[in-house]
């Protein structure tokens, strides 16, 4: 191999600090450096893969769907130019010479280094049983073992994670997400023993096989079998669990081979000294990859640490690092679980439990000597942070004793029964995110430097930036700072959940969601079942994005939906039976005028939409309303529904001496084809068969305005309480294309448009000229959003009046019981 020699640049003097490993740990510890002397050091990062400083932690969601790879991203390449940090990546060192002072990497590269940093982190376990180097068989560390896991996913089949920690049940869960079948096996009785106790580890697996996975503890594997590839797990005991991929998710050590050849002192991991210095004094070491007083580390909060005493030692202001006290706050496949601390009792220590089973909530506190040793929590992990602050300071808890175990609140009484008051409690040194190492003074000092709000402070000091889980903590720091002045971000859906509407639309599609429940769970809704603002929304994003596939959920509509019919203030209903583009027949008028005699129904009116409108029919006469008027080849107009309402016509060329086209045949063409589709709103069309605009074309949703050579398109009309005249989208020589560009407008605010926004102020928010942008240039696109609707259709022309009059549901109509009171029956 030829080495060539990388020279500093000539004009550059400052001392070169090499960095062996572009990881979360390495380049903390710039980020560190950087902080605290920018200018200090040449700096030069050295990385095995080809890829930025990503954040591991999030490689699940990764996995999952929930997030992409860019969102995981800590430091893209900007970071590093802007930083005059080199960056070779995918060109991993493999050779340290001490005396030489120089790093080689696998291309030949030469390195001089004055400083050298190592923090080459881990490597996966791989326990020694035959068949382990089959294809198909892979650990769960990298972005490349990702990628190997979503192509295995992609060809569906089974698979089977070994290891029963949280990377292998995250690993489980991310690839049962992706449709394989999924078990998960552990050689310990109780999963994530290192995180929980015997019954918090129950409720995780049993909640786990609720979902689907089989989860086998006490599973001793014997060997993988294959022919050519995996095909197979044996396990000790005899059974035998078909795989197409294995997953092994066991352990992991420290990376220490590189170290080891060097000649630097190794033991269970890098060996170094409280400012992370190895036994040469020009290399140092930080992460997964060192041993400090006997320990290594594979939690982040200690990791950052030690980041933090490294950097000081670098700018010569040691601080030294001592472990101190750490807990674990995690997300295990979208359940809340929680540790910290010795939990494993013994002499002199004293459990305090709280188990609500209707809930799947699991506390237990150890105390000893009146202080809190260790915690463990699942389902409910908000006081974790309190426990953990009562643990590290080694405060007596005997006058809270009996009142501890239901959490910060109700120990303290009503001095803190405002959680943000709770949050003010807090000392400045207690841990707000365990993900990235931060505590409520550096959240405090970043939101005194000008972060005014959440996505702010994320960027500031990485707060509730990776896992989520600290944002509430974050919000109430921001509201008691700030008061009025936080800055908000995008409003949510509603109060059940830290999402907005275009956040949950996005998640559903790309995570596959299939479920009004299954979106709570995964998106962590901080309700048991929702509200009434965010399930008829998640219904409607459910039906729009899985047409065929998802059965509408009644119960999540409001009452005139799932009545088909428009309920008014007596209690009785006003029925519209749907006017092809405001057509009718002797026929249809019969049916009508016999329908009102027969159900004694007191109005009648013609509206504004050209159809008419029966009002006064009692609830359990809507079926028999139903039948009669679809024994008249009538169905209905869902003028009660977040739907197409009318196409309202003139009669055009047909019999006026201005009309130009047929605007009442087009009108009835569009009808027919858009009549039963679902919207975020009502919509409502209108089609002119002259500029004279009779049919009021340019208030509508929709609207077409005929001209002498064609169609004038109009999007974005309003005609209620604000009045909003429509945009010219476009004009179009044919009946096809004006159809085309109708049905592809509505695909479009069906996709994009969040649930109760009308047209009018979706194009208000989104611009006519993004609309327009994606209809007009690109044919195919134009095309596809079509077809889309088309395919939609297929499944939604189903007249909901048939289906009742049958008597389906008919529970919906059944007359409340009377009660007689006792005096009357006397």
């Amino acid at each position: 191999m030829k080495h060539e020699l990388i020279e500093a640049p000539r004009a550059d003097t400052r001392e070169h600090l090499v960095v062996i490993g572009n990881g979360m740990a390495g380049c903390r510890a710039v980020e560190e450096l950087l902080a605290r002397d920018a200018g200090r050091y040449r700096i030069t990062i050295v990385g095995a893969e080809p890829l930025v400083n990503y954040n591991r932690i999030m490689l699940s969601p990764v996995l999952a769907g929930e997030k992409t790879f860019a969102e995981i991203v800590i430091n893209g390449e900007d970071w590093y130019a802007d930083n005059g940090i080199t960056l070779l990546s995918g060109d991993a060192a493999i050779a340290i010479d001490r005396a030489a002072r120089t790093v080689t990497s696998r291309s030949g590269l030469v390195l001089e280094y004055d400083r050298l940093l190592i923090a080459t982190g881990s490597d996966p376990f791989i326990i020694p049983v035959p068949g382990r180097d089959l294809p198909g068989v892979i650990s769960f560390r990298d972005m490349k073992d990702v990628d190997a896991m979503l192509a295995a996913a992609d060809r569906g089949g089974s698979a089977v994670v070994i290891g029963g920690g949280l990377l292998g049940l995250e690993a489980a869960h991310g690839l049962s997400l992706r449709g394989m079948t999924v078990t998960v096996l552990h050689i310990m009785p109780t999963l994530m023993e290192r995180q929980l106790d015997e019954a918090a580890g129950w409720l995780l697996k049993t909640a786990l096989e609720a979902r689907g996975q089989t989860i086998l503890t006490g599973a001793d594997t014997a060997a993988i079998v294959g022919d050519g590839r995996v095909e197979a797990v044996h396990l000790k005991d005899g059974t035998v669990i078909p795989a197409d991929l294995v997953v092994m998710a066991v352990g992991i050590r420290p990376s220490v081979a590189l170290a080891r050849d060097a000649g630097l002192d190794v033991g269970r991991g890098i060996k170094v000294d409280d400012h992370m210095v190895t036994s040469d004094p020009r290399v140092l070491a930080v992460g997964e990859c060192v041993e400090h007083d006997g320990q290594v580390y594979g939690l982040v909060a200690p990791l950052w640490d030690m980041c933090r005493s490294l950097a000081d030692g670098l700018v010569d202001a040691p601080s030294g690092y001592r472990p101190a006290p750490t807990s674990t706050k995690l997300k295990v496949a979208g359940l809340d679980v929680f540790s910290a601390g010795d939990f494993s009792g013994g002499e002199g220590a004293e459990d305090i439990v709280l188990r609500d089973a209707s809930r799947g909530i699991y506390k237990r506190v150890v105390v000893r000597d009146d202080r809190i040793v260790g915690a463990v929590l699942y389902g409910d992990t908000a006081d974790g942070n309190w426990y953990f602050d009562l643990l590290k300071k080694g405060e007596s808890v005997a006058d809270i004793r009996d009142a501890l175990i239901f959490g910060q609140a109700f120990a303290a009484g009503d001095a803190l029964a405002d959680p943000k008051a709770a949050v003010a409690a807090l000392s400045d040194d207690a841990e707000i995110c365990g993900c990235n190492g931060v505590s409520k003074g550096k959240v405090l000092a970043c939101i005194d430097g000008g972060a005014h709000s959440l996505d702010a402070v994320r960027s500031g000091c990485k707060a509730s930036a990776s896992c989520g889980s600290c944002t509430g903590i974050v919000e109430s720091l921001l509201a008691l700072r700030l008061g009025a002045e936080v800055e908000a971000g995008p409003r949510t859906m509603c109060q059940c959940t830290t999402f907005g509407h275009d956040d949950i639309r996005r998640e559903i599609v790309a995570q596959g969601m299939r479920s009004i429940p299954e979106v709570m769970q995964k998106l962590h809704w901080s309700t048991p079942d929702g509200c009434s603002s965010c399930r008829p929304a998640l219904n409607y994003y459910l039906l729009c994005a899985l047409p065929g596939d998802y059965k509408d959920d009644q119960q999540s509509r409001f009452v005139n939906e799932r009545m088909h019919a428009n309920i008014q203030k007596d209690g009785t209903y006003s029925v519209v039976p749907r006017m092809w583009g405001g057509l009718t027949s002797p026929k249809e008028l019969r049916a009508i005028a016999d329908v009102v005699e027969k159900f004694n129904a007191p109005m009648v009116k013609v509206t504004g939409g050209q159809r008419l409108d029966i009002f006064g029919i009692r609830k359990e006469d809507l079926p028999a309303v139903w039948a009669d008027l679809n024994a008249a080849g009538m169905v209905s107009g869902h003028a009660y529904g977040k739907s197409l309402r009318t196409v309202k016509t003139c009669v055009g060329s047909e019999w006026c001496r201005f009309g130009t086209q047929d605007s009442t045949g087009l009108g009835v063409k569009i009808e027919r084809a858009t009549w039963g589709s679902w919207m975020p709103h009502k919509f409502k069309i209108a089609v002119s068969g002259c500029p004279r605009n009779c049919a009021e074309a340019t208030i509508k949703d929709f609207g077409v305005v005929c001209v002498d050579s064609g169609y004038e398109l109009h999007v974005g009309g309003n005609g209620g309480i604000k009045v909003r005249a429509t945009d010219l989208l476009c004009k179009v020589a044919t009946e096809a294309e004006a159809m085309e560009m109708c049905a592809a407008f509505i695909q479009l605010y069906r996709e994009e448009a969040r649930y109760l926004e009308r047209t009018a102020p979706w194009i208000e928010r989104v611009g006519l000229a993004y609309v327009q942008s994606r209809l007009l240039p690109d044919a195919d696109a134009r095309a596809d959003l079509a077809a889309r609707f088309w395919f939609s259709q297929r499944f939604m022309q189903d007249d909901p009046w048939a289906a009742r009059a049958a008597g389906d549901e008919r529970e919906h109509h059944a007359p409340m019981a009377r009660f007689t009171p006792v005096e009357e029956m006397a």
